[in-house]
């Protein structure tokens, strides 16, 4: 059985990375796999990987390729102080949970 694990952070959002090759970098997020616990950034932890002859690569040849990396490693970028930022949530009069930036208690989009 594979475990799911509770990623806060969601397609589209924007998130600066703490640590590794690319830390300082920000991006958007492409997707998540929660049961790898990973996400795919745009533009970080890109690879090149020698891709043979077939009908998707007619030519073949050295190609870039975005890999994922673990959540562990980003943090929801807030705009208005250009920092990282832990997720929290907020529960509205009607119910309804919103996400919210732990730093100012603005909410996520």
């Amino acid at each position: 059985m594979n475990k799911l694990y509770k990623i806060r952070i969601k397609k589209d959002d924007t998130v600066i990375v703490n640590s590794g090759k690319y830390k300082g970098k920000t991006g958007k997020v492409l997707s998540t796999n929660r049961s790898e616990n990973t996400v795919v950034v745009e533009g970080i932890n890109i690879v090149k990987k020698h891709q043979k002859a077939n009908k998707t690569y007619p030519q073949g040849g050295i190609i870039e390729l975005t890999k994922p990396m673990n959540v562990s490693k980003v943090n929801i970028y807030e705009p208005t102080s250009k920092k990282a930022s832990r997720i929290g949530y907020k529960i509205n009069e009607d119910g309804s949970k919103t996400r919210v930036f732990k730093v100012n208690g603005k909410e996520i989009k």
